[in-house]
């Protein structure tokens, strides 16, 4: 009784927090733009203090077994070769041999450190830090500071690198927002004041452009990007087609404007738009390394297309007398000395007059330029100014990370879905704060006019979409013909829910950021997905390639899950089909089958971060044409969205048995 009434206090305390938050933020949200900006300039603050500290005391008091395991180090690491490349970068090639199936967070543009172990355990830190140029699962290229910096790590016995505290991308936000509040008489003050502020967006009055290959919302939303003179949001729900719009009207957009800048919060973001807009033969150039490293993804990147141009042989070759030049620059009498550097200075000129010359014809005969948004922010583009700037997945930015590439344009289109995945935050007091309530957010309240909603999907068995459709979209989603009934097997149920809470399997806390277990309701997922497997055939499914999605919130439930299809023998031939991910892992992605472990199990009642539904509104929006939920339904039943989500799951059952029974009867 008094866990009950426990309960239902937390709940009410929780209920009035979420209202205070709620109240404090349409307050801020009311206010003068540059009010909002200052509050956004002192939560990014928060947010930079949190995160530098939390670095700090991981470093060092984290094992690094632990950053292993979390993707965030690589230990033992080994040096490879060294070498310029095509950007005259000393460049050092890392790899590893353990964990190899660990996913890591190295990727592009992210700083790291290097450290060596002694003899009796002791790490001891190299007081320089590096940049990563790209990055597959065994092997990366690091951009070094210099000579001595290798020297340093290569002479090291046994070696490790590891993800640095990230301060310039810091630091290109917090300038960003420094320029949008002092912005005065220019375009970026007048979309300051269209964006926050009371004025009001403007729109063109142009014939609709037809395009019998897109829905009518689909074709609605491009048309709206079409006429949009200061900002347009195309809001994508799951499986609705969202990519598809997005070039579209990125592709019609160039028909009008010679060169536009394209924008992701992520670089796999960037990589999957610039793929697709690749395909559609759009001369696409990367800023950046994508992090799927393949010739195709590779072709259309900055540094590839430097290193093809016809200059560049010449460029080469002067850089390569410079190195060799420089070391004998000290020898010799003061003539030759002074010679030699009269020389040096003449090929450094022309080493300049062709890079300037390259990357003016790159830039130039680019159609769209792409890269994250604080890449925006390097420096080829420095000066460079756009009409258009399309921003994919702006739900799950940051809204200084945006005003950082919206200074080079006049006018923004947004696309994505506020009712997925949010920005990622470590602060919980600036998240509480407002941080985590993106531009796109904020525009969808505030300018409704802008927005175009996609509303046919094209994914989901309309019995896995209709309770999303119902919860988040207020009921306006509707599944296309196609998919409406797609299933793998005849009569069967499309969503299940598996009650743990028979089985009294409990969650484990195992170890503070790495999260909970819940070993029992793990070995309960494998029986039922070898049950499943069994029901459908295995020749089928590998005839068929039917492909399977294992999901949870925390990362030790999904290392766990992986352990355990590892060393299942049943499971063995269907390996490559089953992917094994955390629910910001499986964004963007779906599966024809879904098996998702909430792991929560506990007599409080508490969720923890299962509270942020948008999160488990991309886990339960993944599968095709069979969902399978596991959940202890009376520690989840504490909250009305699963509680809610059992009753459907459970009704849904009853009329597809009663069904079933009638079918049956009638054929007797």
């Amino acid at each position: 009784m008094n866990n009950r009434k426990n309960d239902t206090d937390q709940q009410r305390t929780d209920t009035e927090s979420r209202r205070s938050d709620a109240e404090g933020r349409r307050e801020v949200e009311t206010a003068s733009p540059t009010i909002h900006l200052q509050r956004q300039q002192l939560l990014l603050r928060m947010e930079y203090e949190f995160e530098k500290e939390e670095f700090r005391r991981q470093t060092e008091t984290m094992g690094v077994g632990r950053k292993v395991k979390r993707g965030d180090c690589w230990f033992p690491a080994a040096c490879g070769r060294t070498y310029y490349n095509s950007l005259n970068q000393l460049v050092l090639e890392i790899t590893r041999s353990e964990d190899t199936e660990v996913e890591h967070h190295f990727e592009y543009g992210r700083p790291v450190c290097f450290f060596r172990q002694s003899a009796d355990g002791h790490l001891t830190y190299f007081s320089f830090t590096a940049t990563v140029s790209y990055a597959d699962e065994a092997r990366m290229v690091v951009v070094m500071p210099g000579g001595d910096a290798v020297a340093q790590v290569q002479a090291a016995e046994t070696m490790g690198v590891q993800l640095y505290f990230d301060e310039t991308s810091y630091r290109t936000m917090f300038e960003a927002l420094e320029e949008v509040v002092r912005a005065k008489g220019n375009r970026l003050a007048e979309l300051k004041e269209m964006l926050l502020g009371t004025a009001k967006p403007g729109f063109r009055q142009l014939y609709p452009v037809r395009f019998p290959w897109l829905n009518s919302t689909q074709e609605g939303a491009v048309n709206r990007v079409l006429c949009a003179r200061d900002v347009a949001i195309v809001h994508g729900p799951p499986g609705t087609g969202k990519t598809t719009t997005l070039v579209e009207a990125i592709y019609e957009t160039l028909h009008r404007e010679p060169q536009v800048l394209v924008c992701a919060q992520s670089n796999m973001a960037v990589d999957w738009i610039s793929e697709k807009l690749v395909d559609r033969g759009v001369n696409v150039l990367r800023i950046g390394n994508p992090v799927r490293v393949n010739d195709k993804m590779l072709s259309f990147t900055y540094e590839r297309r430097f290193e093809s141009h016809p200059l560049y042989t010449e460029l080469w070759s002067i850089r390569k007398e410079l190195r060799m030049l420089s070391s004998q620059s000290r020898r010799g009498t003061y003539a030759a000395r002074e010679s030699l550097r009269n020389r040096m200075s003449r090929l450094r000129d022309r080493a300049t007059a062709l890079e300037v010359q390259i990357n003016a014809d790159l830039l130039e005969g680019a159609h769209v330029i792409a890269s994250t948004l604080i890449s925006s922010n390097h420096r080829l583009l420095a000066g460079r100014h756009f009409g258009t700037l399309f921003i994919d997945e702006a739900a799950q930015a940051l809204e200084a990370a945006c005003w950082v590439a919206m200074r080079k344009a006049d006018r923004v289109i947004l696309a994505g879905d506020h009712c997925q995945l949010p920005p990622t935050i470590q602060c919980y007091e600036a998240a509480r704060g407002g941080l985590d309530r993106t531009l796109m957010e904020h525009i969808v309240d505030r300018k409704p006019e802008c927005v175009s909603l996609l509303e046919v999907q094209y994914r989901m068995n309309e019995a896995i979409m209709h309770f999303s459709g119902e919860w988040f979209y207020n009921g306006r989603l509707r599944s296309a013909p196609e998919v409406k009934y797609r299933s793998i097997l005849d009569w069967d149920t499309p969503i299940s829910w598996i009650d743990t809470a028979e089985l009294s399997a409990m969650e484990e806390f195992v170890g503070e950021s790495y999260g909970r277990i819940n070993r029992e309701e793990g070995q309960l997922l494998l029986t039922h997905l070898n049950d499943y497997i069994q029901r459908i055939g295995g020749e089928r499914i590998l005839e068929e390639r039917i492909d399977f999605g294992l999901i949870s919130p925390y990362k030790a439930q999904v290392q766990y899950l992986r352990s355990l299809v590892k060393q299942s023998a049943e499971l063995r031939p269907y390996r490559e089909l089953i992917s094994i991910n955390t629910v910001d892992g499986f964004q963007g992605q779906e599966r024809d089958v879904i098996f998702i472990s909430l792991v929560r199990a506990n007599e409080q009642g508490q969720i923890g971060f299962l509270n942020d539904l948008r999160r488990m509104n991309v886990a339960i929006t993944r599968a095709r044409m069979k969902l399978v939920i596991l959940g202890n339904a009376t520690t989840l039943g504490h909250h009305p969205f699963y509680r809610k989500l059992q009753e459907y799951i459970l009704k849904l059952n009853a009329e597809e048995t009663e069904t079933t029974e009638n079918r049956e009867t009638a054929i007797e």
